[in-house]
């Protein structure tokens, strides 16, 4: 009896070694590739899973969590925000306690500042002088945005002669020399509450942002989404608030964080010249003016909010840096 062929037996190849062999291996054996190398996927699937694409403010925030710059600037604002709502954590001593005995002296133990010219504590002074400039620079900045914005996004979106009536008002206002403005105005007023000095910020201080939220309307508004919502019968109202205005508000951010440090100088640069804040009240302008006349003898009275100031208007302009960086999609 002819037997058939002996059966054929499969040749088993050589295990390859190296990362190389162990990648081919799990290829071969998918059931032998460590967890972290197999793809996982969201139980129930979702968003995620397809893989939906980040908005401009998530990625503006990743990339603010990363910038070295963005940072230390809002640990010192942070910090200034903690002084200017709570200056007796770290200031125990009362601002407008003077002693004339130690005018001009250095720094000793308890008051690492020293005195100025009129003895008083410039340590406890510059911390209390925190909150005013905050708070003018804060309410100052909200007032110039809510304002300009709201002026700047009609014109923008309507056009035409109310367009050009704001238009016209604006450039009215960019002539007024700020300082100058600032010495006419306030002069004749007699109150010594942070509120007549925010209002004249917010009087010169909306044509700017104005500006800015005019151009941005007129660019947003002529995108694709625009003219679909006016086509499916949406109102004037509903397509500036919820297609126009989010897409807009990133150059108005921008501009207005710049500016609340170029506005807590002004108020100490009008306080400086006495028609700003007034004494009593505690504010780095005001230091500042009274221990210009002692900078020889006593120049730690005028180092010391100095420093103050400028540290805080240098936070807030490289917070903003930050923040127009990571707004911009063109510096991607």
């Amino acid at each position: 009896m002819r037997r058939g062929p002996a059966p054929r037996t499969r040749r088993r190849l050589p295990e390859p070694a190296g990362r190389r062999g162990r990648r081919l291996q799990g290829l071969r054996h998918p059931e032998r590739l460590p967890a972290h190398g197999r793809s996982r996927r969201p139980a129930g699937g979702g968003p995620r899973a397809a893989g939906r694409p980040r908005s401009l403010w998530s990625d503006a925030w990743q990339d603010l969590r990363r910038n070295p710059v963005f940072l230390v600037s809002a640990l010192i604002i942070v910090f200034l925000v903690v002084i200017s709502l709570w200056p007796s954590l770290i200031a125990s001593g009362n601002p407008l306690k003077c002693d004339l005995a130690r005018a001009q002296q250095g720094a000793g133990p308890g008051h690492p500042f020293g005195y100025d010219g009129q003895g008083c504590d410039v340590y406890t002074r510059t911390v209390h002088g925190a909150r005013t400039s905050v708070s003018v620079g804060v309410c100052a900045t909200l007032g110039v945005a809510l304002l300009g914005s709201v002026l700047g996004a009609l014109a923008g979106f309507f056009g035409g002669l109310w367009d050009s009536v704001l238009s016209r008002i604006t450039d009215v206002f960019f002539a007024i020399p700020v300082v100058l403005g600032g010495l006419v105005l306030l002069s004749v007023v007699t109150s010594n509450s942070v509120w007549p000095v925010i209002g004249f910020i917010v009087l010169l201080g909306w044509p700017q942002i104005s500006r800015i939220a005019r151009g941005a309307v007129i660019t947003a508004k002529q995108n694709d989404y625009v003219q679909a919502a006016r086509a499916l019968g949406a109102s004037n109202s509903r397509i500036l608030l919820r297609h126009i205005a989010p897409n807009a508000v990133a150059p108005v951010i921008v501009v207005a964080t710049i500016a609340l440090g170029t506005y807590i100088a002004l108020e100490a640069t009008l306080s400086y010249l006495g028609v700003g804040l007034k004494p009593p009240s505690v504010s780095w302008g005001i230091d500042i003016s009274a221990a210009s006349p002692y900078i020889r003898n006593a120049p730690h009275a005028l180092l010391w909010p100095s420093g103050a100031l400028a540290i805080t208007v240098l936070a807030f302009i490289m917070l903003g840096d930050a923040v127009r960086d990571a707004l911009d999609p063109k510096l991607r």
